[in-house]
């Protein structure tokens, strides 16, 4: 009886430590289910291929990188970052919880390793630090990566942070998420090769993709953002090709990685049967309110009536308007934006719409 007490109780307290060790160690795979939501594109039109809940506001988790990244290679393009620029590590972004790279506060790390690590490990860290330097603080970065968003047509989305952690708030759609990812194939292609690593070197050391297991077992798959909190279940936007068709689908809500792979992998087989083999390309265009106003406004002019040359101003007026942006600074981490393509003629209908009704 001496020695039973001591044995029972040790007993007792290992059952009680392993349940509460269960309670609190809620994994990913045993998550509860959030709500489910998909869209499928042809990524050469924008056509819609297939719904379902997709324009429900949801968490978008980390698919929020995929716009923390298109910032940040906007900016390297425009010449405000370079590749190879070291930022300082703020305490803000050092202090992000996992899944992160491990960012020290006060040290320095180039762009390019920040945006491996933000695109390739979805590091939580990397994604502030990167929003730090695109927009100098992260509520900036939520004002200007919103209005961006809208200018995108993407109007059901907010962006509150620049990683996708759960904030009152922080909203989008399997919909406009979609749309983003189509949009970093169109308006940054040599740099989408960031979403089709399943890993690479950041900081020294080797990072896995967080979206291998799509990209190693689905034919065709070329990227692009996977994505996970409690809120918001396990999201994925899935690119892939096959011959000349190009797919995009995304899921939100999925059970686990794996039911995610499955899922997706079902969305992209309906997208390639349902879309053409062969079709013309129609690359997106924004669709802000206020650069349509802008662009719509005819300029004033003080004599009248209006000239046969002055209409044709009016016509090429939106296209001049381009040329007024500040030069961008060439080098090879900064590679300068195209010219601004020569106003064309004014075509027959140009003039209908510019010319007064003709008087008897």
């Amino acid at each position: 009886m001496f020695w039973t007490g001591p044995w029972r109780f040790a007993r007792l307290a290992m059952a009680a430590l392993a349940m509460i060790a269960g309670l609190l160690a809620t994994t990913p795979e045993t998550a509860k289910a959030a709500p489910y939501a998909a869209f499928v594109m042809d990524a050469r039109t924008g056509e819609v291929l297939h719904t379902s809940n997709a324009d429900r506001r949801l968490h978008p988790a980390s698919l929020t990188k995929m716009m923390t990244l298109y910032l940040a290679i906007e900016a390297v393009k425009e010449g405000r970052l370079s590749l190879d620029q070291k930022v300082r590590v703020s305490s803000r972004a050092a202090k992000q919880p996992p899944s992160k790279i491990g960012l020290r506060a006060g040290s320095r790390v180039s762009i390019r390793n920040l945006m491996r690590a933000a695109a390739v490990k979805s590091a939580n860290d990397a994604a502030v630090a990167l929003a730090e330097a695109t927009a100098g603080s992260v509520e900036n970065w939520a004002r200007m990566a919103t209005a961006r968003a809208h200018s995108m047509g993407m109007s059901n989305t907010t962006f509150k942070n620049p990683h996708g952690l759960t904030q009152s708030g922080h909203l989008s759609t399997a919909r406009d998420m979609s749309v983003l990812g189509r949009r970093l194939f169109f308006d940054h292609p040599e740099y989408y090769n960031l979403f089709a690593r399943k890993k690479t070197t950041a900081m020294g050391r080797t990072i896995h993709a967080t979206n291998r297991r799509l990209l190693g077992s689905y034919r065709g798959a070329d990227g692009i953002k996977t994505g996970y909190t409690r809120a918001a279940g396990f999201n994925l936007v899935a690119s892939a090709h096959r011959g000349q068709q190009h797919v995009i689908a995304t899921v939100f809500g999925a059970r686990s990685s794996a039911d995610r792979t499955q899922k997706v992998s079902v969305l992209l087989d309906k997208g390639f049967a349902r879309s053409p083999t062969r079709t013309a390309v129609i690359p997106p265009r924004n669709v802000s309110h206020t650069q349509v106003a802008r662009a719509a406004t005819p300029p004033t002019r003080p004599q009248a009536p209006q000239s046969l040359l002055d209409r044709v101003g009016a016509v090429i007026a939106p296209t001049a308007m381009a040329s007024e942006r500040p030069a961008v600074s060439s080098s090879r981490h900064a590679p300068s934006r195209a010219a601004t393509p020569r106003a064309r003629p004014v075509t027959e209908i140009g003039f209908a719409i510019n010319m007064p009704p003709r008087r008897p």
